[in-house]
């Protein structure tokens, strides 16, 4: 089977280097004139496919806002993601699922088995039970052409006290996860099916990207206070591999399918003069 890292490399020549977020929270159904209710959720989840799906490199469901809605939200999650698949978009479910032994199975059986319901192109994942205990993720996606975001360098102020903290070799917890990450890549063309979510808001952290070979996701952009010229700052030199991902700043600008186009157009643009100046 083709290699996530292989369509996501050709979804992004084609459609351009840009990740948009299905993030259905109350304030934003509120703003389009839903209810928060499962037909509000189910009304904004569809809007955002057809506005977007066939134009869209990536996007990103984040999983919590339906499940929230129990059973019947979730559901809806997985007839988005079947809508998104018919329209040609890549699906990267925002679920930070991270567990060691039989659990950590079931999830990757649950998001990365194409027999699932909930089958996607690719999650993230959290590796702080060791980015080991991610084995079974790993294995599976490469087994059946997935992709797993693994959290590295993430946005929220409380981040740092874990993820940069020193090791006893004197690397910090994100050196460490950045370089097993790199060594799953290893060899991989055009891109590795592993990447790193890195937050577009966190700065010149001094760590180093260069060697990882797969997306480097870049979540904070718009609305959380990153703007596309940040990208330069955090990503130097590897700004080759960002795939920069919006919700708010686009999401804001529903439900007028013209609208969140233009909103999407906008950002894509900024982030393409930003990633062309790589060099």
């Amino acid at each position: 089977m083709e290699s996530f890292g292989t369509r996501l490399h050709r979804a992004v020549t084609e459609r351009g280097p840009l990740c948009v977020g299905i993030d259905p929270h109350p304030g934003l159904l509120a703003r389009w004139g839903l209810a928060d209710d499962l037909q509000g959720l189910d009304r904004f989840a569809r809007t955002v496919v057809d506005a977007l799906g066939d134009r869209v490199a990536v996007v990103k469901p984040q999983s919590a806002f339906f499940e929230r809605f129990g059973s019947r939200g979730v559901a809806i999650l997985e007839s988005t993601i079947r809508q998104l698949r018919d329209a040609g978009s890549l699906v990267l479910l925002d679920v930070k699922r991270g567990d060691i032994g039989s659990t950590v199975s079931a999830y990757a059986a649950a998001y990365l088995d194409p027999s699932s319901p909930l089958y996607v192109d690719a999650v993230t994942a959290s590796p702080y039970l060791g980015v080991g205990s991610l084995a079974p993720m790993f294995e599976l996606a490469a087994e059946h052409g997935g992709g797993v975001f693994v959290l590295a360098l993430t946005s929220n102020p409380e981040g740092a006290a874990v993820q940069q903290a020193r090791t006893a070799d004197g690397r910090t917890v994100a050196q460490t996860v950045i370089d097993e990450i790199s060594q799953l890549n290893r060899g991989a063309t055009p891109l590795g099916s592993f990447g790193l979510v890195v937050g577009a808001t966190i700065g010149d952290t001094g760590h180093d990207l260069s060697g990882v070979g797969g997306p480097l996701l870049a979540p904070g952009l718009g609305a959380q206070g990153a703007g596309a010229a940040d990208l330069r700052t955090v990503f130097g030199p590897s700004l080759a591999n960002v795939l920069p991902t919006y919700s708010r700043e686009v999401l804001s600008a529903g439900p007028d399918a013209v609208a969140l186009r233009a909103a999407a157009d906008r950002v894509l643009a900024e982030c393409r003069a930003v990633l062309a100046a790589r060099d």
